[in-house]
C-alpha cells in the first residue's frame, strides 16, 4: 500500500476559505479522507462541519423552573412529602444522602435512574452536585388560613414580609434565614417578586420546601388585614431613628417583618401602616447590608427576645 507520506500533496486550489456570521475567517480544517484511505466515502473527521454545534448535549436554556438540584434540596423534598416526577443520581455515587433520597423515593413510589455526569450536564448547566430532580411548582398558601391556624395552635404567629424582593438568589437565602429563626410563613406580592425556581430552590436548602409562601394580589390590603388580626407590623428601614439593640420594641408578640428591597428600601405606603420602624446599627462606612444578610439579622433579634422570655 503506498505509503500516506509518498502521495503529493493536494493542489491548494482544493481548499475553500469560509466566513462565519460576523464574516471572520474560520480557520482552515482538515478535510474529509478519501475513500481510498480506508475511512469509507464521505466519512470526515469531527469538526469538519463549520456549523456543527460544538456542544451538542449542550441544552439551549436552563429549564431550572421545574427542577430541582444537588441532594440536600431533593432530600428535604421528599422529607415534605413534595411530588416529585422523576430524580437523576449521578451513576457510581455512594453516600447517606444518597441512600436516604433513593430509600424515601422508593416508599413514595417515585422512579430512581443513575445515570452519567453527561446525562445530568444534558438535563442544566448549574452546579447540580450529581443529583437532578423534576418538581412541581410550589402550591402557594392562603395567609388567612395560616394566620386563624396559628391562632387555633395557640401559637404566636412571626411572619416575614417582603417588598419588591426580585433577586432570586436573596430569596432563597431570606427563605433559609426564615426558616431557621422559626417564621411561619413569607408574604409576597403577586407582581414584583422573585420567581421560586431551581436557583431559590438550591439556594434556601431546601427551606422553601419546608416554609408556607403566601402571595398577595394588594401588600397593602394584606398588612391591614393584619393589623386588624392583631399582628405587629414592624419595618426594618435605615431611615428610622429607633435602634434595634436598643430594644424599645417588644418583639415577643404576633409580629410581621417587612423588609424591602436594596434598591428603594420600602414602599412609603406601606411604611405608614408600621407599627415601628427600627434601623439595624452599623459602625462600618458602607451604610447598606444585602437584605438576606438584614432579615436574619432582624429575625435573630426576634427569636433572642423569645427565647429570653419563655
Amino acid at each position: 500500500m503506498e505509503k500516506r507520506t509518498n502521495r503529493p500533496p493536494r493542489p491548494l486550489t482544493e481548499r475553500r476559505q469560509f466566513f462565519d456570521s460576523e464574516n471572520r475567517p474560520v480557520p482552515t480544517r482538515r478535510p474529509a479522507p478519501r475513500a481510498e484511505e480506508g475511512r469509507g466515502e464521505g466519512s470526515r473527521f469531527e469538526g469538519d462541519r463549520p456549523d456543527k454545534p460544538r456542544y451538542p448535549h449542550r441544552p439551549a436554556q436552563d429549564r431550572s423552573i421545574d427542577m430541582i438540584f444537588g441532594l440536600r434540596p431533593i432530600l428535604e423534598a421528599l422529607n415534605a412529602g413534595r411530588t416529585l416526577d422523576k430524580i437523576f443520581l449521578l451513576r457510581g455515587t455512594k453516600n447517606s444522602m444518597t441512600q436516604d433520597i433513593t430509600a424515601l423515593a422508593k416508599t413514595a413510589n417515585i422512579p430512581v435512574s443513575m445515570v452519567p455526569i453527561e446525562k445530568l450536564d444534558g438535563i442544566t448547566r448549574k452546579n447540580h452536585q450529581g443529583a437532578v430532580a423534576y418538581v412541581s411548582p410550589i402550591d402557594y398558601m392562603p395567609l388567612d388560613s395560616i394566620l386563624a391556624g396559628l391562632y387555633e395552635e395557640g401559637k404566636t404567629p412571626l411572619l416575614l414580609v417582603l417588598d419588591r424582593i426580585t433577586d432570586v438568589r436573596n430569596f432563597g437565602s431570606i427563605a433559609r434565614n426564615a426558616e431557621c429563626m422559626g417564621v411561619h410563613a413569607i408574604v409576597v406580592p403577586s407582581r414584583g417578586a422573585a420567581q421560586v425556581n431551581g436557583d431559590a430552590l438550591k439556594t434556601s436548602a431546601g427551606a422553601l420546601n419546608l416554609i408556607p409562601v403566601c402571595r398577595e394580589p394588594n401588600l397593602k390590603e394584606t398588612l391591614t388585614f393584619l393589623r386588624e388580626s392583631g399582628v405587629q407590623i414592624v419595618a426594618c428601614t435605615e431611615k428610622s431613628d429607633a435602634s434595634l439593640e436598643a430594644e424599645t420594641v417588644d418583639l415577643t408578640g404576633p409580629l410581621a417583618v417587612l423588609m424591602g428591597s436594596e434598591e428603594d428600601g420600602i414602599s412609603p405606603e406601606y411604611l405608614r401602616l408600621a407599627d415601628h420602624k427600627l434601623r439595624i446599627p452599623m459602625a462600618g462606612q458602607i451604610s447598606s447590608l444585602n437584605v438576606s444578610v438584614a432579615s436574619g439579622i432582624m429575625l435573630y433579634e426576634v427569636l433572642r427576645q423569645r427565647l429570653v422570655k419563655k
